[in-house]
């Protein structure tokens, strides 16, 4: 029989009102209690731990690498699949921590839930089950990590969170869901493309801010920042990878990997369209890092991934390239 791990961290999808109704809503259900009698529905073994009890903005690295661990181990011991449970704030970066670093074939799928138990029509159970149902799927292996929500099921590298509220929030703009469940299976529409390889993990990171540019920007908040000890930083470009000339200027002083990503949500950064300071040809002449089609949230992921990892600007450069190029 199939036997899928689940984990379970915490966030909306777990949370209980407290003592009293102004108290607000706090994570207080475990794992056992989340998948309640899912698991008897299903023609699957589950094993489920509660490894984590926090809000999803409170999410960290350490957290995330014992939850990858503690998958390993489960499919170490025979285990076909990994459901992470948790948050939807930083859902889709814990995705996309897990696609860079995940070593096995077995798939590992991350859901949560925008409303709680105690409102009307939540959706936990309904992404949960959606979540097992696309864990067991054998043709969900080695597409490395996968957020299967509101019957939806997305590749880790394209999916965002789009709104606040909505339960239909998650949203692979522009490539579109990889597939979606729908009277308890999995229907993909796109073959699985060849998987990158495997980073390594990391416990703990150093500081990469990531920072947006915009109107009148002066540069002085980068410039702070770089001083401030940064390691590297992200760039929430204007536009294609743009941004004013004062900024620019600081990038050209910066000591550190500066990694420059679009602030629009959706198209790639440039290469060579536009010439003026601060365009993205003259950035890339300053030595910065375009990160192509990965959002600004998923380059922080990737580059202090990569500087965990003790690698050069060279390879940073490489990885860039390789990660954010549409055709690869």
């Amino acid at each position: 029989m199939t036997r899928i791990a689940v984990a379970a961290l915490g966030g909306t999808i777990s949370m209980a009102p407290g003592r009293s109704i102004e108290d607000g809503v706090v994570p207080r259900l475990s794992a056992e209690d989340l998948l309640g009698d899912l698991g008897s529905r299903l023609p699957m073994e589950v094993t489920a731990a509660t490894l984590a009890g926090v809000s999803s903005s409170s999410m960290d690295y350490a957290t995330l690498a014992r939850t990858r661990q503690w998958g390993i181990e489960q499919i170490e011991a025979g285990a076909d699949g990994l459901v992470v449970v948790q948050g939807t704030d930083t859902l889709e970066e814990t995705a996309y921590l897990f696609d860079l670093t995940w070593p096995s074939d077995a798939p590992v799928v991350i859901t949560g839930a925008m409303r709680n138990p105690s409102l009307p029509s939540p959706d936990g159970q309904a992404n949960i089950l959606a979540a097992l149902t696309v864990a067991a799927d054998p043709r969900s292996r080695g597409r490395g990590a996968l957020v299967a929500f509101n019957d939806d099921v997305h590749a880790a590298r394209w999916v965002r969170k789009t709104h606040s509220s909505h339960v239909e929030t998650f949203s692979s703009r522009p490539a579109g869901p990889l597939g979606m469940v729908a009277e308890g299976a999995v229907h993909y529409f796109h073959p699985s493309p060849p998987r990158l390889p495997v980073l390594p993990g990391a416990e703990h990171v150093d500081l990469v801010p990531l920072l947006e540019s915009g109107l009148d920007d002066s540069g002085e908040l980068l410039s702070l920042v770089l001083k401030g000890g940064a390691r590297g930083v992200v760039v929430a470009a204007n536009g294609v990878g743009h941004v004013s000339t004062s900024t620019a200027d600081v990038i050209a002083a910066a000591e550190v990997p500066v990694v420059v990503a679009s602030r629009t949500g959706a198209g790639p950064t440039f290469r060579s369209t536009y010439g003026f300071h601060g365009s993205e040809s003259s950035l890339i002449r300053m030595g910065a890092t375009m990160a192509g089609w990965l959002c600004p949230r998923k380059s922080r992921i990737l580059l202090q991934v990569l500087l965990a990892a003790g690698v050069g600007r060279e390879e940073i450069e490489r990885q860039f390239r390789l990660r954010g190029d549409l055709d690869r």
